[in-house]
């Protein structure tokens, strides 16, 4: 992507914006972009200063792979430099520590937003919460040495931080349990199978691939990417009958919208 200043540049990720397009850059490559609090409270903070002319959002990881999942100085006694750590986390009281993990949450929920369409662009490494951050993307693209694990059942723990209700729609309840419950790598060739990537190419050809589709994403009237989006996302909860009168209103807004009509 071109190299823009900076809207925001903080914790290991970098968000730029060109016209309609923002690139958020997870920026540790020294540590395969492993993640901690600090980064996903800058994660949430980048998608509310998102300009609002933005359209699409590429997610991308600087170095040899995406993200290589939780830090895991946040399970040592010590954790992190200001933070409690997960350990003192976990003897706190419980509606403390879910309000926490709901402050975690937040920085993988805000990509699926009906007014943007996300594109996670992911090569190497792509585990545990590197996995469910490529998850939060609306489309992937991958790069042929992708490697993903949910490796969080293998820690004792479970994935929490947004990731399984996509993974179960994208490739189903059985395989996703099974990739969750023994933490195995999936690669390219699979993951492009089963609908977890949209695309595989080279790695050297990851961002080249993420303008093109973005530049192809841009080529439809806003307007109605946003409800064809929502109409997809929505289709999930909804009964066969649900869906169809979700279809008719929003195909009547855009034909009055088109026609001049306003309410």
């Amino acid at each position: 992507m071109t190299s823009l200043d900076p809207v925001l540049d903080k914790d290991g990720v970098r968000l730029t914006v060109e016209d309609a397009v923002a690139t958020v850059t997870l920026t540790n490559p020294a540590k395969r972009n492993a993640q901690s609090p600090a980064l996903w409270r800058a994660l949430t903070e980048a998608g509310r200063v998102l300009p609002g002319d933005v359209r699409v959002v590429v997610l991308r990881g600087e170095g040899k792979s995406f993200s290589a999942g939780l830090d895991r100085q946040a399970f040592t006694p010590e954790g992190f430099d200001g933070e409690p750590s997960f350990l003192d986390m976990a003897r706190g009281p419980e509606a403390e520590l879910d309000a926490t993990i709901a402050e975690y949450q937040e920085a993988f929920t805000w990509w699926r937003r009906n007014d943007l369409v996300s594109i996670a662009t992911v090569q190497g490494h792509a585990i545990g919460a590197g996995f469910q951050l490529a998850l939060a993307c609306d489309l992937r693209i991958v790069a042929e040495d992708v490697q993903f694990a949910m490796r969080e059942t293998s820690l004792g723990l479970v994935p929490d931080l947004t990731g399984t209700h996509p993974l179960v729609n994208l490739v189903g309840y059985a395989r996703a349990l099974e990739i969750c419950a023994t933490g195995r790598f999936v690669h390219a060739e699979e993951a492009e199978r089963t609908g977890l990537a949209n695309l595989v190419v080279p790695a050297d050809q990851l961002d080249g691939a993420a303008r093109d589709l973005a530049a192809a994403l841009l080529a439809a009237p806003r307007d109605a990417v946003v409800e064809t989006k929502a109409l997809f996302s929505g289709a999930v909860s909804r009964t066969y009958e649900e869906q169809r009168i979700a279809e008719r209103a929003a195909q009547g807004r855009r034909l009055r919208d088109l026609a001049g009509i306003t309410d």
